[in-house]
């Protein structure tokens, strides 16, 4: 949803908001990811919205690209032109007129994204800087089988193959809206 906002902006808006968004989501990227949810995490109190507010940092200048550019080619249209010519709101034209019409690869994306904040949050659980203990975490579960990886091998398997089905299931859903979206278009 950040990312989906600040990409509207800036491609609907342009000019110097457009170069000042950009250029700081640029920044942002420069950054490895694991490094942005080491700082953000560290930063503060450990705990379920942190690792989710970082997550969503560090997903956000991607999604807000791929929204930038689809809205870059859809308000070219004459549909928005005829929006514009009515008088209506950027906020309108933005989020009833174009924001609509990338739905199909925001979508697809999104899917793909899930997947990626499932690794996210299973390799800070692994590091041990994700969900607090109490809380179920399949890297947290992986990491604490790994201490016993000599007696018992068979202990890791589990937490990892449910991370790597899940991840893999969301990619396959990902793929068939994908081409359903394709097919549905033509």
């Amino acid at each position: 949803v950040v990312g989906s906002v600040l990409g509207l902006n800036a491609a609907y808006r342009g000019g110097w908001w457009d170069q000042v968004i950009m250029q700081i989501l640029d920044a942002m990227v420069a950054f490895p990811a694991i490094v942005l949810y080491l700082v953000i995490i560290t930063a503060f109190e450990q705990g379920d919205i942190v690792v989710i507010f970082a997550i969503t940092v560090t997903g956000a200048p991607g999604v807000a690209r791929l929204v930038r550019s689809l809205a870059l080619d859809i308000k070219t249209r004459d549909y928005i032109r005829a929006a514009e010519t009515r008088g209506e709101r950027a906020s309108y034209i933005m989020f009833r007129e174009i924001l609509p019409n990338a739905k199909g690869p925001i979508l697809v994306d999104a899917m793909l994204r899930v997947g990626y904040a499932i690794f996210a949050i299973g390799t800070l659980g692994f590091l041990g800087v994700g969900l607090p203990p109490p809380d179920p975490d399949w890297g947290n579960m992986v990491n604490e089988a790994r201490r016993f990886i000599f007696l018992n091998q068979w202990a890791v398997i589990p937490p990892a193959v449910a991370i790597a089905s899940l991840v893999i299931g969301l990619n396959l859903f990902a793929d068939g809206m994908r081409e359903e979206l394709t097919r549905y278009q033509k």
